[in-house]
């Protein structure tokens, strides 16, 4: 028995161990969860008429703008098709307000009382909510841009001078009626020209809160088309909750099988597969956490089903063993050449699996793009571990001469 290579045997199996202690809870938490296990809302809109993808990319852009005043973290908004767009925000308590938010097409109008539209939302620079001190009124009070400025002044004072006051009596040809998608929401009369390109206020809000849903509407833009919200769907945490207690479970009961089996079966290279897995667990974690994915349910459903691909990569490794062992060959020429013979076998299956994932990735969406990520990490660390790490550990066994006897290796 040579000690030097037991010694290196065991420290390596005491690092992994240790490791699995130490990583795995501080990297499960910094995995974020998604729409699925952690609860939230689920929007998707559809663009009237047609539409282009230069606007479907404004549409886009606009509402991750709209999103991330809400202080949603880690939200999904991406193109589904030719005119639809999804949207997952995780964590949202307010799923009511969520909606009313994103399915307000912000179209801003202002219009005499002709029907002519003299302004609209591109020509806003700001629009902040605020409360009248004297009056105790909520308002939006708006800001027009340079182009904005030049055309309320315009107007109004056009208004004013065409329009006078006769015995003081308000002539209603002055007013100019402030329109949000379609709705008036206020049509105020104009008293003397505004040209400062501030002043224009919309009131009438029951609360601040109300005036500020309104005036960040504003402030994200208007939509370059029409949308329609044609599904949504609230998952609460308590679903997310429950599936990741059974998916833990499923996980735990599921990797136990079959750490019984490999050992029971394949024994000593059980032993060496069992680590295996549990290193091969660790780096897909890891990887996860690196790149700040966001698991999913059926993300967890391709790392669990990637374990039993983990798995087979080691069967097929340890049939060709067997065989060479069976063949009279030594330990340490029967390990080579059990690799070698198995090495094509392993790699074509593996990728066969991942350009299924790769196409799935490229004509999926939403959780479907999230399986075939789990899937794609899963399998590349699979064939790692299986091909790299089970290889040296094996060697380093028989270099160690601590399990000499074929019986041990299922023979």
């Amino acid at each position: 028995m040579r000690w030097g290579k037991v010694v290196s045997l065991l420290v390596i199996i005491a690092l992994i161990v240790g490791a699995a202690f130490l990583a795995v809870k501080p990297l499960q938490q910094s995995i974020k969860l998604g729409l699925d296990l952690k609860g939230g809302v689920q929007v998707r809109l559809q663009a009237q008429g047609e539409v282009t993808d230069n606007e479907i990319s404004q549409i886009i852009a606009i509402m991750r703008n709209r999103v991330d005043k809400l202080g949603v973290a880690e939200p999904i908004i991406q193109q589904e098709g030719k005119n639809r767009i999804l949207i997952e925000l995780p964590g949202v308590k307010d799923p009511e307000q969520a909606i009313d938010l994103i399915g307000k097409t912000a179209q801003l109008e202002f219009m005499t009382i002709d029907g002519t539209t003299v302004l609209t939302g591109k020509d806003l620079a700001d629009a902040r909510e605020g409360k009248d001190p004297e009056t105790g009124e909520n308002y939006v009070g708006l800001k027009f841009n340079e182009e904005g400025t030049k055309k309320f002044a315009e107007v109004t004072t056009q208004l004013v001078n065409m329009y006078p006051e006769i015995n003081g009596e308000r002539d209603e040809r002055r007013i100019i009626a402030i329109l949000l998608d379609g709705e008036i929401l206020q049509a105020p009369y104009v008293i003397q020209p505004i040209t400062g390109g501030e002043g224009a206020r919309i009131t009438g809000y029951s609360n601040l809160q109300e005036a500020h849903n309104i005036a960040l509407l504003l402030r994200s833009g208007a939509l370059p088309v029409p949308v329609e919200i044609i599904e949504k769907r609230t998952v609460g945490p308590t679903l997310g909750a429950d599936s990741i207690v059974k998916s833990k479970q499923a996980g735990i009961w599921g990797l136990a099988a079959i750490m019984v089996f490999m050992l029971i079966y394949y024994r000593v290279p059980g032993i060496i597969a069992n680590f295996s897995l549990v290193l091969y667990a660790l780096i897909v974690l890891g990887i996860l956490a690196g790149i700040n994915a966001t698991l999913t349910l059926p993300g967890i459903a391709g790392f669990l089903l990637s374990i039993g691909m983990c798995v087979d990569a080691n069967i097929i490794i340890y049939e060709r063993l067997k065989e060479e062992l069976r063949n009279g060959k030594s330990l340490r020429a029967a390990i080579d050449a059990g690799f070698s013979r198995a090495f094509w076998t392993i790699f074509d299956a593996n990728v066969t699996t991942l350009i299924a994932a790769a196409v799935l990735f490229y004509l999926g969406t939403g959780t479907i793009k999230g399986f075939a990520v789990t899937l794609s990490i899963g399998i590349l660390s699979s064939m790692f571990t299986a091909i790299t790490f089970t290889r040296y550990m094996l060697k380093l066994l028989a270099e160690s001469r601590l399990a000499t006897n074929t019986k041990l290796y299922g023979v």
